[in-house]
């Protein structure tokens, strides 16, 4: 019997092209959407309202699901978005409004779902994260912060989840073709003149990764793959290139950094 799987942020992007796949596959699908009413009508599943940052649209999800389906075998946490910007630069408001919406919803929705998982004593949750989350990016500090956070909450809760044999996944792409560069937040306030220079950097770096970015199919496959395993792998970074960086990082830092600082160099010439 296929699985019955909601998707987070499920109108655009990541989770549109999967919850199309999963549906085309057969599974079950419900996604959600700050506006389903504006895509319902566009896509073959089912779409429920859900704001990450609304504790009260939050709270509604579970009756709302279970209004459609009797049952939930797979949540995928999905939606979440960008703030770009140096780090100084970046207002504090703003790094919190990023953590409100990537870290603390995503955790909210889970552990919205997660007494139905352990009624049953089955589940899965596969959340997407990024790269950035195991590494690091100049541009991307609050963004970056958000995803570490959220790596570093699902590392600990998949120890306390194993007993209901809840399965915990991470997927950290690199730079995928979606609309979250394009709906990117970028903090264009708080300006230091000491940045100038870095910044034109940084930002060209930053325009030149989702113009070159990959085409999104490697991601949506990594989470159908993910789906169908019944012992997936925690962490599962997707995109050229991200095992040779993986390996710098922990092997030859000091090779890592100049080549972080290179593709900077590199962006603005």
């Amino acid at each position: 019997m296929k699985k019955t799987v909601l998707i987070t942020g499920a109108s655009s992007g990541f989770g549109l092209m999967l919850a199309t796949t999963l549906h085309q596959r057969g599974y079950q699908v419900i996604g959600t959407s700050r506006q389903p009413e504006k895509y319902a009508a566009a896509v073959p599943f089912t779409l429920l309202p859900l704001d990450l940052d609304d504790a009260q649209s939050v709270a509604n999800l579970p009756a709302l699901l279970f209004s459609k389906v009797d049952h939930l075998d797979v949540l995928v946490n999905n939606a979440g978005y960008m703030v770009t910007g140096l780090a100084e630069e970046t207002p504090l408001a703003l790094g919190r409004e990023q953590f409100e919406t990537n870290f603390w919803g995503t955790v909210a929705v889970t552990n919205a779902l997660l007494p139905h998982f352990r009624a049953r004593k089955q589940g899965q949750i596969v959340t997407v994260s990024s790269i950035v989350g195991l590494l690091g990016s100049p541009n991307l500090a609050f963004y970056t912060a958000s995803k570490h956070a959220v790596q570093g909450y699902f590392k600990a809760l998949r120890f306390e989840l194993d007993q209901f044999n809840i399965q915990v996944s991470m997927v950290e792409p690199m730079w995928f073709k979606t609309q979250l560069g394009h709906n990117a937040v970028a903090a264009k306030k708080n300006t230091i003149h000491d940045y100038d220079t870095y910044r034109r950097k940084a930002d060209a770096a930053t325009r030149k990764g989702i113009a070159e970015a990959q085409a999104p199919d490697a991601v949506v496959n990594t989470i159908v793959g993910l789906i169908g395993t019944a012992r997936p792998r925690f962490s599962n970074p997707v995109g050229k290139m991200t095992g040779m960086i993986l390996f710098l990082q922990q092997y030859l830092p000091k090779m890592f950094e100049s080549a972080i600082h290179k593709s900077v160099t590199e962006a603005a010439s």
